[in-house]
Formats: structure tokens, C-alpha cells, sequence
């Protein structure tokens, strides 16, 4: 049983402000040791569960943020950018399930650091009409390829969330959201026990079966009206509102590499602090 772990960093426990999750700060030096915590512990669980391969994809911002060197030695792991699949490069490589550790909820609800791809400037992302977190989105990607989720760790919110999108996938809460930027948090050897425990049990969900690629409809709405229009130069991405636009994908995985590309230029597109 080989097994991926899709790890971001703002659901990881402890995290609770900007500067936890942001490269080069004295916090985040600090939060990657936590980060990396977590992710042991779900090592240390699937292989308890019977993986016999685990496979860590890096997945938060500069996707370098996991600590190699106090990394479960049973693990590999892939680290860097500008992978074609993003958080979920390596769902198409044979893998019997996924982990989303780490993750959280997305833009325009509650949670600790909520977002969807961009930090800010978006304000909700749909799915075929229904509003969608990274994990929603993830979770379509992984269906199309046939992998069941096995464990989503994170806020009670976005655990919340995993509750929707997978049902028969088993959750981790690591803190509980007061507010985007507070939490009530439990240290990592509490943390550790529970993901490792749940990590175990969703083992028994493991094992591919037959995905199918099926067609998908996006809508991104954002803060401001220029982001919009500069989106929709991409062929194919119209304008569906002042601030919102929409495109189809015969795929999954095409309309993730579609988001990606939208998501990219929005970003390219904001102006100082106005945005």
C-alpha cells in the first residue's frame, strides 16, 4: 500500500498567524518544526495502519517548508514548485489513498487563515455550484484518478468541511478557530497521538478503484473588478459578474491547471495595497 500525504501548512497545529506560514520569519522557522511534527505522526500512523510506501508532497507556498532532516525515515519527499498538479503532483503516480494534512477552509468562510490559493484577493471559489474549499477541489482530482481519502487533519472548521466533500474519510482536529488569525491549540504530543491514531484507521479505506473523468464548472470570485477582467484574457475564462469569472473543463485535473493559470495572473495582477 503506497500512500501520499498532500501537506500544507496553515491547518498544521499551532499556526494561527501570517507570520507562521511565511518563509524566512523567525515564527515559521518555528511552526516548521511543528508542520514536520505532524506529518511523522501520520507516517508513523499509516505505516501502523499497513502502508507499506509513503510519498510527502509539499504544498504550501514556497513548498519548502518541511524539515528533511527530521523527516520520518520511512518517507520520501517532494519538495519545490511549479509542479504540473500542485498540492496534488503524485495522485496519478499509483498511489492507494491520500492524506490532506494541514489544510484548511476556504476563502469567504470561517477558519483559521481561510483562503483558496491566493492568500487574499479571492473571495470564494465554486465547484459545480457549490463552494469550495482546496480540500473540495483536491478531493475532485483525487476521485478522478481513483484514490480515496483517508485522513484530513486541521481547524475544527475545516475538518467540518472534510466532513462534506469526504464522508468516509477520517479527520484530525489539532486547534479550534476563534477568529481567522486565533485559535485554542493543543501541543504537538497531543496533536501527534491523534493524527497518528486516525492516520490508522483510515488505512482501512485505502485501495484504488475505478476513478472517471468527468466534465467541471469554476467560478472564482475576487475583491476587486480588475482582477476579474485581467482572468478573463485566458481563452476559455469569461466573465460571469463584476468581480467573477467562470470556465468549464472536460476534466478535473484540466480544470485545476486552469484555476492554477487563473489564480496566477489574478495575483500578477494586484497593485500595492490597494490591490
Amino acid at each position: 500500500m503506497r500512500i501520499m500525504i498532500s501537506a500544507d501548512m496553515e491547518g498544521a497545529t499551532g499556526v494561527t498567524y501570517t507570520q507562521d506560514v511565511v518563509p524566512g520569519t523567525e515564527q515559521w522557522q518555528r511552526m516548521r518544526r511543528m508542520f514536520t511534527s505532524d506529518v511523522n505522526a501520520c507516517v508513523a500512523g499509516l505505516h501502523d495502519g499497513g502502508a507499506t510506501s509513503v510519498f510527502v508532497n509539499e504544498a504550501h507556498s514556497s513548498q519548502r517548508n518541511l524539515l528533511l532532516e527530521d523527516l520520518d525515515t520511512r518517507a520520501t519527499m517532494l519538495t519545490g514548485r511549479h509542479k504540473p498538479l500542485s498540492m496534488m503532483q503524485g495522485i496519478d503516480s499509483g498511489v492507494d489513498g491520500v492524506v490532506f494534512l494541514g489544510y484548511h477552509t476556504g476563502a469567504g468562510v470561517d477558519g483559521v487563515l481561510a483562503h483558496t490559493y491566493l492568500e487574499n484577493s479571492i473571495t470564494g471559489v465554486w465547484l459545480d455550484g457549490v463552494h469550495a474549499s482546496e480540500g473540495r477541489l483536491n478531493a475532485a482530482m483525487a476521485a478522478e484518478h481513483g484514490v480515496p481519502v483517508l485522513l484530513v487533519t486541521g481547524d475544527d472548521k475545516a475538518c467540518a468541511d472534510a466532513r462534506d466533500y469526504v464522508p468516509d474519510a477520517r479527520v484530525a482536529v489539532v486547534k479550534e478557530c476563534v477568529s481567522r488569525y486565533a485559535a485554542i491549540c493543543s501541543p504537538p504530543a497531543r496533536t501527534a497521538e491523534l493524527i497518528r491514531t486516525e492516520a490508522a484507521e483510515g488505512m482501512k479505506h485505502a485501495g484504488r478503484y475505478a476513478g472517471e473523468a468527468t466534465p467541471h464548472r469554476v467560478e472564482v470570485e475576487f475583491d476587486a473588478t480588475h482582477l476579474a477582467h485581467a482572468a478573463a484574457v485566458v481563452p476559455t475564462v469569461e466573465l460571469t459578474g463584476v468581480r467573477r469569472v467562470g470556465f468549464d473543463a472536460p476534466t478535473m485535473t484540466e480544470a485545476m491547471k486552469a484555476f492554477k493559470v487563473v489564480t496566477a495572473i489574478a495575483a500578477g495582477a494586484v497593485e500595492g495595497i490597494y490591490g
